[in-house]
């Protein structure tokens, strides 16, 4: 076949399983995989060279970890250094010797267990990471956890690419040879960093001045395979070469138009990878060893979800958190296939040991989305059903504010308050929150606002005004309730998170309402208007009034709430009428228009309905 209608089956196949697979929910890793296993030589055997194979294989993984090293600038690293450094130093460092020592207990030569240890302790960026996307995980607790540790994972390849080669009978067959291979990696070393200093940023500027886009983006291959092919002179790995090179460019000026031009390409070409490894995956050994290859993949997921909880524990996070990255890391991740190939190459694994592990690992990500069903809906319910958290208990101070829900818009508050030493009560009912929060010194409670006992713990009753600002729409409309019945002289100042739930409010007779998105769209509306070129008082005028009106028509059209047709009729007939106003307040000079105190009347509307805020 071709090289044109392999290409043509690579696309096909992959057009075909990712939608598929994405629509199954189990992510677009998995649907290469697949794709790479139904054309490869244990499929359908469309491709069946697996030497070409290896070198789609090759070049995804280059451009994967140009792509890394470009994101890993040193400020950046210096921020995160005790999560990375720390927490994922320590992930990779326990889990490589649990899992090399159970190999040794097995029978497998040291030096091979401890490189099978440090391939499987890796996990996988390009799965776990869109997988808490999607989850909207990432920037929770555990999932910065999770990311330091992928991090840092990323960074610890790099010496074991340089390391394995060097094992290998060839490239050290004496004591000189040694030296010189040793002197030709500083050499090489040294020459990218100076020449990555000095050199790129005047050639990226020369080439960015003649506005030509093609050659911008040509340059930025001709860095990451010049490097790469460096690297390979001197007899360490090309993935090292393109890691440099991302690196190098991290500082970059250019480096945002470096990404925007690549990323078109980023998830094919990983793709491509992920397709090579199904294919180059020997399905025989399934076929032939099945208990055996499901024993090591539960054998080292188990081990690795074990060893990340602990090291969790021990940096400090909780046990929910620490339950949660255990658990979406105890996967193999994609650079142990290329470890185990290197290893292969320099006879640290024997063929079959590493056909073995990289079948492991392809299994074990193919679990991956099961273990995260598995603990969100067994896990979690055994994890916390037996300890039930108690709710804190509130000191006694008279403070003439209580906050219930402590979170964008609480936090906020509450900061104002305490500049102009006016205190207050904090009251949110997420423990995680409250306790990631007190680690910034703010007194906050762990209580429950739509509990009558806890609010009156909170002295509420005491209270002049209550800050509502939970985000849960109904617990919110409970809390009202329960105000007015028992805590009648208690102002009610309330967040809405949308219009439907200001009408909510608005109903219940609540009139302090701040709708929580409302007040940012009309500062961003009015810097709109300025930045194109209106002034500033038509600006300003423009947004006050706009502002006003919408606020009038709220408080008028609530009654339609549940009269869809009617609302429809009111909201039309508020556009024209808001349109009108705009254009007869036109000066033909071109001077601002007058501010309108003409008040919206929409059909039906009583008069009380319709006052203004």
């Amino acid at each position: 076949m071709s090289l044109l209608h392999q290409v043509c089956v690579l696309l096909i196949a992959a057009v075909l399983a990712v939608p598929l697979f994405r629509r199954l929910k189990l992510g677009a890793v998995l649907g290469y995989l697949a794709a790479g296993l139904f054309i490869g030589p244990w499929g359908l055997r469309l491709i069946a060279d697996v030497e070409s194979i290896l070198h789609f294989s090759e070049f995804g993984v280059v451009l994967l970890l140009f792509l890394i090293g470009l994101e890993l600038n040193p400020s950046r690293l210096w921020v995160m250094r005790r999560a990375v450094f720390g927490l994922g130093g320590a992930q990779v460092v326990a889990t490589t010797l649990a899992i090399g020592a159970l190999g040794v207990l097995v029978g497998a030569p040291t030096l091979a267990s401890l490189v099978a240890g440090f391939g499987l302790a890796l996990s996988s960026t390009a799965f776990v990471l869109p997988i808490l996307a999607e989850r909207n995980q990432l920037a929770t607790p555990h999932g910065h956890a999770a990311f330091a540790i992928l991090l840092f994972q990323d960074l610890a390849v790099i010496p074991l690419l340089v390391i394995l080669p060097m094992l290998s009978d060839t490239a050290a067959t004496t004591h000189t040879s040694g030296l010189v291979t040793a002197a030709k990696i500083v050499a090489a070393l040294v020459g990218l960093v100076i020449a990555g200093r000095f050199l790129l940023r005047p050639v990226f500027k020369l080439i960015a001045a003649s506005g030509n886009q093609e050659i911008m983006t040509a340059l930025a291959l001709l860095v990451v395979v010049g490097t790469a092919s460096i690297m390979h002179v001197v007899g360490l790995s090309m993935s090292l070469g393109a890691f440099l090179a991302g690196v190098l460019l991290a500082e970059s000026e250019y480096r945002h138009e470096l990404q925007a031009d690549i990323e078109p390409f980023k998830g094919l070409l990983l793709g491509l990878f992920f397709m090579a490894v199904g294919m180059s995956t020997n399905l025989g050994i399934i076929r032939d060893e099945p208990l055996r290859v499901m024993g090591v993949v539960l054998g080292f997921m188990l081990a690795k979800t074990a060893v990340i909880y602990g090291v969790s524990r021990l940096f400090g996070e909780s046990r929910d958190s620490s339950r949660n990255v255990a658990t979406s890391l105890s996967q193999g991740g994609e650079f142990a296939f290329v470890l185990f190939g290197i290893a292969a190459a320099a006879k640290v694994l024997s063929p079959h040991a590493a056909d073995f592990l990289v079948v492991s690992v392809t299994v074990s990500m193919i679990l991956t989305p099961l273990s995260f069903l598995l603990n969100e809906r067994l896990l979690t319910r055994w994890f916390t059903k037996d300890e039930p958290r108690e709710f804190d208990a509130i000191a006694e101070h008279e403070n003439p504010v209580v906050i219930a829900g402590f979170g964008r818009v609480g936090q906020i508050v509450g900061r104002i308050l305490r500049l102009r030493k006016i205190g207050f009560t904090a009251l949110d009912a997420t423990p995680t929150h409250v306790d990631f929060l007190r680690k910034f010194g703010n007194q906050i409670y762990y209580g429950d606002a739509t509990r009558l006992d806890l609010l009156r713990a909170a002295q509420l009753d005491k209270a002049k005004i209550l800050v509502l600002a939970i985000d849960d729409m109904v617990a919110s409309v409970k809390v009202v309730e329960l105000v007015q019945h028992h805590f009648p002289s208690v102002k009610i100042y309330a967040r809405a998170r949308n219009r439907q739930h200001a009408y909510q409010l608005l109903a219940m007779g609540v009139q302090n309402i701040i709708r929580e998105t409302f007040e940012a769209s009309l500062t961003l509306s009015r810097q709109v208007l300025e930045g194109l070129g209106v002034s500033d008082r038509t600006a300003k005028d423009t947004v006050d009034k706009f502002a006003e009106r919408d606020e009038e028509m709220v408080r008028a059209m609530y009654v339609y709430r549940h009269d869809e047709k009617k609302l429809i009729e009111s909201v039309k007939q508020y556009t024209q009428e808001l349109e009108s106003l705009f254009n007869n307040d036109a000066s033909s000079d071109g001077s601002p228009p007058e501010l309108v105190t003409t008040q919206f009347q929409p059909p039906s509307a009583s008069s009380k309905s319709s006052q203004p805020n």
